[in-house]
């Protein structure tokens, strides 16, 4: 009976021992949270940003930074906004997730154990431990049934870390919160528009 039970324990998809918020994060429609993200680097000291973040199937993504920055995503394209230099920035969703990788892991969920595996640690994180050269490992951490935080090294050797603080399944939001609108005098850094 004992090697009965243990071949079973063993058959079992590695998944079985994760915690039940990662195994349910690419089900959840949509996700917001004020947020802090924090930077620690020798070149640059120690950074902190706070803002509101909300995530929506089908790649969708917008950020407003308290200091005015602002990224969105509509699930072709991101957008970065600058206030202070009235600087736009637009690039196709497919490149900007391979250029950060870990915007992915936000943006699709489902595909992130095709980039990592993933491993259980106590309580309610997870390791992500890259498969390829060009990804960091990352602790990814849950609570009340919800991504929490993530943190990582960045490729210049900065320590950083984005906890989300009141993490919430919001009404599905409309497509025009991921739509950017130029405001008038805006700057385009690259040549697509």
């Amino acid at each position: 009976m004992r090697r009965t039970i243990l071949a079973v324990v063993l058959a079992l998809p590695c998944s079985a021992a994760l915690p039940a918020w990662w195994r349910e994060l690419p089900r959840k429609p949509a996700l917001s949270a004020r947020f802090t993200q924090e930077s620690d680097s020798a070149v640059f000291g120690k950074l902190h940003q706070t803002g509101t973040l909300l995530l929506a199937r089908g790649g969708r993504l917008r950020v407003d930074y308290a200091s005015g920055l602002r990224v969105l995503a509509d699930g072709r394209q991101l957008v970065q906004y600058d206030p202070d230099t009235r600087t736009a920035q637009r690039m196709e969703l497919a490149q900007a997730v391979r250029d950060f990788p870990l915007l992915g892991l936000l943006l699709e969920p489902a595909r992130v154990e095709a980039l990592f595996r993933v491993e259980p640690l106590a309580g309610d994180a997870v390791r992500l431990v890259p498969r390829g050269p060009d990804l960091p490992e990352v602790r990814v951490e849950g609570r009340n049934g919800l991504l929490k935080a993530l943190a990582w090294t960045d490729p210049t050797g900065a320590r950083q870390r984005l906890e989300l603080l009141d993490p919430r399944v919001p009404p599905r939001p409309a497509p025009e919160t991921f739509r950017f609108d130029p405001p008038k005098g805006t700057r385009w850094a690259s040549a697509e528009r």
